[in-house]
């Protein structure tokens, strides 16, 4: 089974490098741009987070297909930064605090760390229940930074920490996984990761 792990496309906040995880905001026109710019492998079947950047990528990627969608799959919320850039933060005690932890205390008025990776990989894990189920041989998993992030720092191989599988807007990474290795009891579940895509 084949899983392109593709990030959504340019969103104002992205433009501004500002925190954009619950916000709902729509891809800019330098995002849509490109998109059009691009080619992307063909899929039988796309797979979204509930997310409005999320959908809209997938619709301009893939037209024509209706994308599953999987709740687990959104964006972190950043609760008290949600919106706001480093800029905008770096004078923050609350913020500082934060950075000093390396990111893995919970967001303030947020989402704890540890519970967004989580939450991601039981996202993962019901879209490959979902692809196996159905006989689907390649899927396209529109979704965002964070979730591949976390995703592949739980499962791929060759092992590496979270912020080693970052990807750019419109980018992300081919994973393939062994469907027999994946369901057996006996064998820890893991994700090839073949490339960039």
């Amino acid at each position: 089974m084949k899983i392109y792990m593709i990030r959504h496309s340019i969103t104002p906040g992205n433009k501004r490098r500002a925190y954009i995880g619950a916000t709902n905001e729509p891809l800019c026109e330098e995002g849509i741009e490109l998109l059009k710019n691009r080619t992307y492998p063909e899929v039988e079947m796309v797979i979204t987070s509930p997310m409005k950047r999320c959908m809209q990528t997938a619709m301009c990627i893939y037209p024509g297909k209706s994308p599953y969608v999987i709740d687990q799959l959104r964006e972190c919320d950043f609760g008290a930064f949600e919106g706001m850039s480093y800029d905008e933060l770096k004078e923050n005690v609350v913020y500082q605090e934060w950075l000093s932890k390396e990111g893995k205390i919970p967001f303030p008025q947020g989402e704890d760390q540890m519970e967004f990776r989580k939450r991601c990989v039981q996202g993962f894990d019901v879209a490959v229940d979902y692809l196996h189920n159905t006989n689907i041989r390649s899927a396209a998993m529109v979704v965002h930074g964070g979730t591949i992030m976390a995703i592949l720092e739980t499962y791929a191989r060759p092992q590496e920490d979270f912020y080693h599988w970052k990807a750019q807007n419109g980018e992300g990474y081919l994973v393939e996984i062994d469907e027999n290795a994946w369901f057996s009891k006996a064998v820890n579940r893991y994700v090839t990761v073949k490339g960039k895509c």
